[in-house]
Formats: C-alpha cells, sequence, structure tokens
C-alpha cells in the first residue's frame, strides 16, 4: 500500500503529482462556492453601521479595530472569491492559495462556529505544501516525490476527521440509539414553513413522510441510520486506500456525504465538498 511505503521511505515514495492538483481545482472550487454563498443571506451587509454583527465586533475588538474590519471587509470578499477562481485556474497557484486562505481567516473573526474555516485552512495548508500544485486547468500524470508529503498528509487529515467523528458518535448514546436524528427530523418536519432561510435545509419529503415522527419504528430506522455512518466512517479511510475497494468506497462517501448535506445543505458545503475532495489524495 502506497501510503505505508511513503511513510516508511521518509515520504520519498513517489506519487502521481496528479492527485494533488485535482485537489488544487477541488479545493478552489469548492471555496469558490463558499465564498459566492457568502455574500447572501445578509452577509455582503454585514458590519453595517448601527448593525449588531458590528456592535458585537466592536465589543471583542474594540471600536477601532472594528471600525478597521468593516473597512476592508467588503473588498476581502471580493478579492477573496477572485483569488480562489484564480486558484482553480492556477496561473499563480501559491500566491492566489494565500489570499484565498486569508480571505478565510478572516471569517475566524465573526463566525460562531467557525469548524468548516479550520477545516479549510488545515487541508489548504496541505495544498500549499505541495511541491507541485500544478499550472492552469492542465493535470500532469507521472511518477515524483513532490507531491507525497502533501498528499500522506491530506490522507492523515481525513482519517483522523473520520474516526474523530465516528468515535464521538459512538460515544453518544442519543446519536447511536437514533432518537438524535429521530428528534432532529421530526422537529424540521414541525417547524419547517416558519424557518427564515429555509433552503439552509433539504431532508427529502419522502423522509420526513415515512421517518418523520417519533414512533418507534421511526427512532429504529434512525438507529440504523446511525450505525450505517459510523461504520462507513470507520470503513472508509482504508477501504479508499486499497485500490480494489476503492471505486466502492467513493460512491459510499459520496452517498453518506449527500445525505448529510440535506441536514444543513449550506452549513455543510464546504465540509463535505472539501472531505469528498481529498478524495483523490487516496490514489497513488
Amino acid at each position: 500500500m502506497w501510503f505505508f511505503d511513503a511513510l516508511a521511505s521518509g515520504f520519498q515514495h513517489p506519487t502521481d503529482p496528479g492527485r494533488l492538483q485535482w485537489f488544487r481545482i477541488l479545493f478552489a472550487t469548492v471555496l469558490t462556492a463558499r465564498f459566492a454563498l457568502s455574500l447572501g443571506q445578509g452577509g455582503w451587509d454585514r458590519f453595517a453601521p448601527a448593525s449588531l454583527s458590528l456592535h458585537t465586533a466592536e465589543q471583542r475588538f474594540g471600536p477601532r479595530r472594528a471600525r478597521l474590519l468593516a473597512s476592508i471587509y467588503r473588498p476581502a470578499l471580493i478579492l477573496r472569491t477572485i483569488a480562489a477562481l484564480a486558484l482553480a485556474a492556477g496561473p499563480v497557484p501559491r500566491l492566489s492559495l494565500l489570499v484565498a486562505l486569508a480571505g478565510a481567516a478572516m471569517e475566524l473573526l465573526y463566525l460562531k462556529s467557525p469548524n468548516a474555516v479550520r477545516y479549510t485552512l488545515l487541508t489548504g495548508t496541505c495544498l500549499l505544501l505541495a511541491g507541485n500544485p500544478g499550472h492552469g486547468l492542465h493535470i500532469e500524470h507521472g511518477l515524483s516525490t513532490a507531491n507525497t508529503w502533501a498528499q500522506c498528509l491530506l490522507v492523515l487529515i481525513t482519517t483522523d476527521i473520520y474516526w474523530n467523528s465516528a468515535w464521538h458518535k459512538i460515544r453518544s448514546p442519543q446519536f447511536r440509539s437514533g432518537l438524535y436524528l429521530a428528534q432532529w427530523v421530526h422537529t424540521y418536519t414541525q417547524v419547517r414553513s416558519q424557518l427564515p432561510y429555509r433552503r439552509q435545509y433539504a431532508v427529502p419529503g419522502l423522509v420526513r413522510r415515512h421517518a418523520g415522527n417519533l414512533t418507534a419504528r421511526d427512532v429504529h430506522l434512525w438507529h440504523v441510520a446511525a450505525v450505517t455512518v459510523i461504520t462507513a466512517e470507520i470503513a472508509l479511510p482504508p477501504a479508499l486506500l486499497i485500490e480494489q475497494t476503492m471505486p466502492y468506497a467513493v460512491v459510499a462517501g459520496i452517498a453518506m456525504h449527500a445525505a448529510f448535506t440535506c441536514l444543513k445543505p449550506r452549513q455543510l458545503i464546504t465540509f463535505s465538498g472539501l472531505t469528498l475532495g481529498t478524495y483523490v489524495a487516496f490514489g497513488v
């Protein structure tokens, strides 16, 4: 298995540089979508005069720094979106990546739950360490050690994300029993018409009709779903590394993340998009 050969050789085992070049394009595409979506639902007007976000920033950073943040906010939104597009096109990948990561890091200053930002910075740093991120939309194939270190890091990060998530789910009796998912879908079914941003949720009507209550049958169905998710998160990393099982693992991962994203499309588009993008790093 190439990954363990790379570890044993001190990351001198050659890999296909095209793997990380594909990830650059996928990473940039996800960031472009995230940055474009951040302009809507009040994002462009964040830090407007007399707004709650500006008041919160003043309390957190002080009036002078809050005004500085407000003054650079809109130009930064535009600049980081251009940088993400340029990263996908690839004329100056490292400079574009640095600007895009700086634009993403800005969100740490005001988002209440910036986990997606941290994940973006983590995977983006791996890409920054690639010796040959590629230029333009052309993908180079062959064998080289230029991207071995960065590729191994992406594999480790994705494995940690999946296994850490599975560990927390295993330790949660409410999740394992299916009660958490049953309660979430039931509550969403009851109040979805009153939600201010309905497009943030996309639970299919079929699921709401047949598993949107809190009966013993519904809880049992969600228990099966919970166990399936835990099993998939544990099995996916090794399955992705094995050439014979990788195609099936990719299909399973796409299906799992599609289900995740239905629960919270806008919130999980970054996590799901970047995680699926790292799948290209599992191949040699």
